[in-house]
């Protein structure tokens, strides 16, 4: 009888619904070790009910252009700390600075097709990212240390059910190859990601993380800010992770805000905990780790419910830690071997929808980087630095162990977590943001001299971050033409640098800075405000 009735189940079923499968694929990668934690109830982060009421009242006015333009007005007046609303007693919060709920739901049912209007929202855009962050665009590289994962997310090529996937965790040489790859393209800022499985533990990622970090090479290569993209943590291992001293931003994405969504795209394991996963960078900031990263996966539901998820869970961080996200990222839904959910979805974001989506968010959220990856082409790469992007990645591999195996060595899309959009050596992209008057950016000032979160938050709201990120970045490029870059980029660079220096409206800090260009050239390294 037994036997006949486990016939009648279809064995991946079975599986799945034993106990033995529940408690293995349900184990968390992190176990909390203290008690008395008080965290907030997760509905009162995220207000579903109110984004449709939002969206759905919304639609008439995204209609009407005097309506929408006082938005854009309101827009930059608050970015230039001109809100005539604003409490002058009251300290000054990013959001009061930034965007309502309502005035965000207007935009994003704002008509595509409306050119003049869409024009009014780019232009707006670029201008208050040209106010807070002028013209640098931070550079970083992605490093994936383990591919194993349990996870069931059905459009990421990781999920535990692709066994296509050769699945294999980098060796300590291994992983010293893979950093000194990076060190000798220039790269300063690595991202550190692994799948969630057993057999790549926490305590495996943290000695990682002291291998990272401890790596060198010639003639300059260091990696002096390591952003890390790893499962959630309990506020315990959140304290572990934050006093390695080797961590900038703690990221993780909710993937999608809309819940009935999170449970179809996650059906069982670990991250299919929607409520613990939201929890996540409350835990982070109760541990004392306060430069966090929040993001969504473009593509898994309506892009404007996201956009509305994000800025929510935004203003919580904001009113309840001081502080919003350091970054929000807006990865968009890439093809990836063995996910059925990664392309043709019913909520594929068209290539208008998200360039205003990315305005939209760097008018609601000023003074947060945004950061774009190498999942999007060269050309939509080049258009989405003109509405507000402030961080992208180059010269990415979203596979385990391919930069020592050289740039030029492209693996299938099944080694890969996702497919990519852009796949260029690192020097062409920096060389191209040169050309279109950007400043390759590799500057860490700020991480390491302890001006994160709240910190980080007073000094930009003030509109001074500038002051200080501008000729730090003039000298991480000065530093990457002198030790990595061919003669072409050296020389548009050195003429990039001398204009600069004319924008910095400090006599004295100018005067610092060429002072500091002198040393480096002399062979000085790793200068900073």
């Amino acid at each position: 009888m037994l036997r006949a009735t486990k016939r009648c189940i279809p064995s991946i079923l079975f599986r799945r619904t034993s106990p033995l499968f529940v408690q293995k694929r349900f184990a968390r990668w992190s176990v909390e070790k203290e008690t008395n934690i008080k965290l907030p109830d997760p509905s009162t982060i995220i207000n579903e009910q109110l984004i449709h009421e939002l969206l759905e009242s919304t639609k008439s006015l995204a209609k009407d252009h005097q309506h929408v333009k006082k938005i854009l007005e309101r827009a930059r007046n608050s970015a230039l700390l001109k809100s005539k609303n604003r409490d002058p007693c009251q300290p000054m919060s990013e959001f009061v600075q930034g965007l309502s709920l309502e005035d965000t739901a207007t935009l994003l049912n704002v008509d595509e097709k409306d050119t003049e209007i869409m024009n009014s929202l780019y232009t707006t855009a670029l201008y208050i990212k040209e106010l807070i962050y002028g013209n640098r665009i931070v550079l970083f590289a992605p490093l994936y240390i383990s591919n194993y994962c349990v996870g069931s997310c059905l459009y990421c090529g990781y999920r535990g059910e692709n066994k296509a996937m050769k699945r294999t965790a980098l060796t300590k040489e291994q992983l010293i190859e893979e950093v000194k790859a990076l060190e000798r393209l220039g790269h300063k800022r690595i991202m550190m990601l692994t799948g969630e499985s057993p057999k790549f533990t926490f305590d495996n990622f943290l000695d990682a993380l002291h291998t990272a970090a401890s790596v060198k090479t010639e003639p300059s290569g260091e990696i002096r800010r390591i952003n890390v993209e790893i499962p959630s943590l309990s506020v315990s291992d959140f304290r572990r992770l934050k006093a390695t001293n080797h961590v900038g931003t703690y990221v993780l994405f909710q993937e999608t805000y809309h819940r009935d969504t999170y449970k179809k795209m996650h059906p069982y394991g670990p991250k299919s905990d929607y409520d613990y996963r939201l929890l996540t960078m409350d835990r982070a900031q109760i541990a004392g780790l306060d430069d966090v990263g929040i993001g969504a996966l473009f593509g898994l539901y309506d892009y404007r419910f996201e956009v509305m998820g994000l800025l929510q869970h935004a203003q919580h961080l904001d009113k309840t830690y001081g502080a919003g996200p350091h970054t929000i990222s807006i990865p968009r839904l890439r093809p990836a071997d063995h996910a059925p959910m990664s392309s043709n979805t019913d909520h594929t974001v068209s290539d208008e929808q998200f360039k205003k989506l990315v305005a939209i968010i760097r008018c609601a959220v000023p003074y947060t980087g945004m950061i774009l990856t190498t999942r999007e082409s060269p050309q939509m790469r080049r258009e989405l630095l003109h509405v507000g992007i402030s961080q992208m990645s180059a010269g990415s591999k979203v596979d385990v162990g391919s930069y020592s195996e050289g740039e030029e060595v492209h693996k299938d899309d099944v080694e890969g977590q996702f497919s990519l959009g852009d796949e260029r050596p690192t020097h062409i992209v920096i060389r191209e943001l040169i050309e279109m008057g950007y400043i390759p950016s590799w500057c860490t000032a700020c991480y390491r001299m302890g001006r994160t979160g709240e910190k980080f938050m007073k000094i930009a709201k003030k509109g001074e971050i500038q002051n200080m990120c501008h000729p730090n970045a003039i000298m991480t490029l000065a530093e990457y033409l002198h030790d990595y870059a061919d003669e072409e980029t050296r020389r548009k660079g050195w003429e990039l640098i001398e204009k600069e220096q004319l924008n910095i409206p400090s006599e004295q800090k100018r005067q610092v800075l060429r002072k500091n260009l002198e040393a480096i050239a002399k062979g000085a390294r790793d200068l900073y405000f």
